[in-house]
């Protein structure tokens, strides 16, 4: 029959071909549409072919299209609704003559399966029972059944979840891979892709079918029990036949099933099992069918099911059918650069064989294969290759995924997968970060390091540029700071004019300005300041004027002027605040706070006397005329500062000023406070060398004055009943017995505590040749030590230490003594505290401060000269802290950001300050100078050390945290080499040339 359009509403069309060879085929032509609707069937008994050319339509349920042997063509399109069914071979068929089956007896695939003819015409000679043919989409929402389906030269097919390919149950009942059976009924299942299950009943046992077919291209129809004339037989699973090797099916979306499972004994299903009453056994399961594929792609979605399973045997000890076979015959896989996914499998496939009942055993798993899958791909499905391993044959297997040798991968780096696989070696592979640069995976350091020849060279080439950078450090220090000058006394102006600047009497006008000769000359009294000059101990001065001076000053003007220096002296609250802080942040510059604010204060000082304020308390008018009567001055290192009383010139008074000798006992105090940064020292200033050569000669006071020095220096706070045993020594076996032929002798002692506790050291100088009294001395805890009355005079060497028979030296306790009289003592005792001997070491009091490790480290170390061979260490020693600085802040930035900004900012900039610090130093003009800039840079240094600690954290924590996560690295974790635990090897070194510094400087 032939029409334009083909519309069926609730209505059959059944075609009765019998036995007749006339009409065994029936064709249906459609020009345009084949519809059916409302429970509308189109039954054949014999061959059906419906061809068309636009689109077949089966609308909903009822609807139905059969025949012995169907077959679809030309099409555009065929769409089975839910509940619409397409069936060939007609379900009950009795006709076995027309019934079309493969021959169950062969192995041999039929060609028609693998190259099926082009025409589409029904022909009773293929083996084809629902063929659909040269069809562009075919959509399945109902039920496609037959016993040989196959799908020719389509372009897509869609399965939705409703939707069901089935030839299960549609195979053989006999075949290959047939069942066995007992005597008593049981029997074996099918075999097929594996073998069937063995039968067992009342001990007796008979082997199942034999597996068999090709599972690289299988296209053979399930096995079934055996017994195809009893009642209760099965049968094996059909064959789908998805495209064709030279028409591939373009691609193939599940969402339903498509299933070719083996027959279970009387409708046994793998969810119900219905038991039969009886005593003899029954029939093994059928095995399970074909599934054949070949296409470009496929897409299985999460509840989509391929199924091939063996059928459940009898209840009375029959065998399970044995599983069947799934293929995928992929067509023109892509690789390398073009490389997609041909297949997204979310949903199952299932080739287990069925369950044995009773004592019958279960079937054999089937087969799921694909076609041997190019280079660079493993698998069913063709995937590509681990990252990690390469594949360069063809196959599918997993074991031709060789790993990727080791040695081809650097360190820090992890393969990658790429399109398409691997196919060859080397693998690839990236960096673990991309801190990290390609080829080799190098920190930007290690690429510095290799770019100029590797560790060796480099350091080579570093250790020559250190060097002449050096070099060039050193001349442009001598050529811009000069040779250093060795300390001595200013020279002295002559002749100089008054400073005008200053208001003076009109009258005085033509008077000039004494030089300092003069100075001393007119000289009185020094009085020392008291406090530390700290924040929280500032300058004052004791309201009492001293003896010295009280025929020179006003004692209520006096007083007056001193609440004003004590004014001038405090400091503001918001600097202890900001010095407390910057100690908390970086100490260092907490000291150079501290030291610009004694400045400014010092100058203020300076000023407020020098200009500002009016000389009322003196009592000369030539000393309130010319404002020179009282000069305030200081130590270099700003913590003791003293003040000058000179005698005007108009008062009558022939024993002011008096004579050095009236003067003894006379004090000199020491400057500094015993700390790393402002060691002990005394100031040989030009008018205490003038009072001073009135009895000893400057040279010999300067060789004194450098000797002490040099042992104040090694006195530490903290640690002073150790530390000033040597000076006590030195005293009296160097500084007395030179000082002795002069008339002189000085001894150490301190001087009254202040409010809080603080202590003034210094030197008590009086005539040698004077017997000293007996002196009550007044402790350092503020007891009283009674020595004895009137003992020996001061005496030489011989007299202070004697040998014992040992060859030890033997300390013998030195005693102030003086034939004073009780009211020059009592004066005396006013000035100063107690010397200082052997025994009442003892009694000092040792504070220690928050910095008392940093300054036990580092206060032996004593600044060098400036000879040119130790400034181009020091020059080198600088430019390789730097240098180290920045490769260590270079290699932490490989490893993380944040590590580099903890490192610079934990400690504000504190790792980077040393170098500028040290520059600063090394091209200071002043020797004195020096020396102090000399050791704020060391301070710098030890201040650095937290920097470096916190670079060791941070590298430590990474090297940890890399080690663990390299346990579940799903890369290559045997490629954590060693060095990524030498992390520590730049702060290491950093630390070393600190300390190297440091001790040089």
């Amino acid at each position: 029959m032939s029409v334009k359009m083909f519309l069926m509403w609730n209505s059959q069309m059944l075609i009765d071909g019998g036995e007749d060879v006339t009409v065994g085929t029936s064709l249906l032509e459609a020009s345009n549409l084949v519809v059916l609707k409302e429970s509308s069937v189109i039954h054949s008994n014999a061959n059906l072919g419906v061809h068309g050319q636009g689109l077949l339509n089966l609308s909903g349920p009822g609807n139905w299209i059969e025949a012995h042997r169907l077959v679809l063509s030309l099409f555009y399109s065929i769409h089975v609704a839910p509940g619409s069914i397409l069936r060939g071979p007609v379900k009950n068929s009795t006709s076995n003559a027309i019934t079309p089956r493969l021959n169950c007896l062969l192995e041999e695939c039929p060609s028609e399966l693998l190259h099926p003819p082009e025409d589409c015409n029904v022909n009773s000679s293929l083996s084809f029972t629902l063929q659909i043919c040269r069809v562009e989409d075919i959509t399945v929402e109902g039920l496609i059944e037959g016993s040989v389906v196959h799908f020719h030269r389509a372009r897509t097919i869609y399965v939705p979840s409703s939707g069901t390919i089935s030839v299960s149950g549609m195979g053989c009942t006999g075949g290959v891979g047939r069942g066995n059976a007992l005597s008593n009924g049981a029997g074996s299942g099918g075999g097929h892709g594996g073998k069937g299950g063995s039968a067992c009943y009342n001990g007796s046992c008979i082997e199942g079918g034999v597996s068999y077919g090709n599972a690289e291209l299988p296209c053979e129809i399930g096995s079934g029990s055996g017994e195809e004339k009893s009642v209760g037989s099965t049968a094996g699973g059909g064959i789908v036949v998805m495209g064709s090797l030279e028409h591939p099916l373009s691609s193939l979306s599940v969402e339903g099933s498509i299933r070719a499972d083996g027959e279970s004994f009387k409708g046994i299903t793998r969810d119900q099992l219905v038991v039969m009453n009886g005593t003899v056994g029954g029939p093994g399961g059928g095995s399970g069918g074909t599934i054949l594929l070949f296409l470009h792609t496929i897409d299985l979605g999460d509840y989509a099911v391929l199924s091939s399973v063996g059928g459940f045997g009898s209840p009375k000890g029959g065998g399970g059918g044995g599983g069947g076979r799934v293929h995928f015959h992929w067509s023109d896989i892509p690789t390398g650069d073009v490389y997609q996914p041909i297949a997204r499998v979310n949903g199952s496939i299932h080739i287990w064989g069925g369950l044995g009942r009773d004592e019958g055993h279960a079937g054999e798993n089937g087969t799921v294969s694909g076609k041997a899958c190019p280079k660079g791909l493993y698998g069913i499905f063709c995937e590509e290759c681990p990252a990690g391993t390469y594949k360069n044959v063809t196959g599918s297997d997993r074991a031709l995924c060789h790993t990727c040798p080791a040695d081809d991968l650097p360190h820090r780096a992890a393969y990658i997968t790429v399109r398409g696989g691997i196919a060859e070696t080397p693998c690839p592979y990236k960096c673990v970060s991309d801190r990290f640069h390609m080829p080799h995976c190098y920190t930007a350091l290690e690429e510095l390091i290799y770019t100029f020849g590797g560790p060796w060279l480099f350091g080579l080439l570093l250790l020559g540029l250190l060097i002449l950078l050096a070099l060039v450090l050193s001349v442009a220090r001598m050529k811009f700071v000069g040779v250093d000058e060795l300390p001595g006394p200013a020279p002295t102006q002559h002749g100089s004019q008054i400073d005008h600047s200053f208001p003076f009497l009109e009258s005085l006008n033509e008077v000039l300005e004494t030089n300092r000769a003069e100075e001393s000359q007119s000289h009185v009294h020094r009085m020392y300041f008291m406090g530390r000059n700290t924040f929280s101990e500032p300058w004052h001065l004791p309201h009492t004027p001293p003896e010295q001076i009280k025929e020179i000053v006003y004692e209520g003007a006096f007083n007056t002027f001193v609440d004003e220096i004590n004014g001038i002296a405090t400091y503001q609250w918001w600097e202890g605040a900001i010095y407390s802080i910057l100690s908390v942040l970086a100490y260092p510059l907490a000291w150079s706070w501290q030291q610009w604010r004694r400045r400014v204060k010092l100058q203020r000082l300076r000023e407020f006397v020098r200009s500002e304020y009016d000389h009322a308390c003196l009592r000369s008018c030539r000393s309130r005329a010319l404002y020179e009567g009282l000069k305030v001055a200081a130590t270099s290192d700003l913590m003791l500062v003293y003040m000058d009383f000179f005698l005007g010139g108009d008062e009558k008074r022939t024993d002011i000023p008096a004579p050095l000798r009236q003067r003894f006992p006379m004090s000199i105090l020491f400057g500094g406070d015993g700390s790393y940064m402002a060691p002990f020292s005394i100031q040989s200033d030009n008018i205490l060398t003038s009072l001073i050569s009135q009895m000893v000669p400057p040279t010999t006071w300067y060789r004194m004055t450098a000797g002490l020095n040099a042992q104040l220096r090694l006195v530490h706070r903290g640690r002073l009943r150790v530390t000033f045993q040597p000076v006590l020594r030195w005293l009296e076996t160097q500084a007395n017995p030179a000082l002795r032929i002069y008339g002189i002798h000085v001894d150490l002692a301190w001087f009254q505590a202040t409010t809080f506790g603080h202590c003034q050291y210094g030197l008590l100088v009086y005539a040698a040749e004077e017997e000293r009294e007996c002196i009550s001395v007044e402790g350092i805890d503020g007891a009283k030590q009674v020595e004895e009355e009137s003992r020996l005079l001061v005496s030489g060497v011989n007299n202070t230490h004697n040998e014992n028979p040992s060859g030890h030296w033997r300390e013998e306790m030195l005693v102030s003594q003086a034939h004073r009289r009780k009211d020059s003592y009592m004066t005396r005792k006013k000035s100063y505290g107690g010397i200082i001997v052997t025994n009442s070491l003892r009694m000092l009091e040792e504070k220690r401060d928050l910095f008392y490790l940093i300054s036990f480290i580092v206060h032996n170390t004593k600044p060098v000269g400036h000879q040119d061979l130790v400034g181009l260490v020091i020059s080198m020693l600088l430019l390789g802290d730097f240098s180290l600085v920045l490769l260590t802040l270079l290699q932490l930035y490989s490893i993380s950001l944040v590590d580099v900004f903890l490192v610079l900012f934990i400690l504000p900039l504190g790792i980077l300050m040393p170098f500028p610090a040290g520059i600063n130093a090394l091209f200071s003009h002043r020797p004195r100078r020096s020396a102090g800039l000399a050791r704020i840079y060391s301070l710098w240094n030890v201040t650095s050390w937290i920097n470096v600690v916190v670079a060791f954290i941070c590298g430590y924590t990474h090297y940890n945290s890399q080690s663990s996560s390299s346990k579940k690295f799903p890369f290559q974790p045997w490629n954590i080499s060693m060095d990524e635990s030498e992390w520590w090897i730049f702060a290491s070194w950093t630390g070393c040339v600190q300390n190297l510094t440091i001790s040089t400087c």
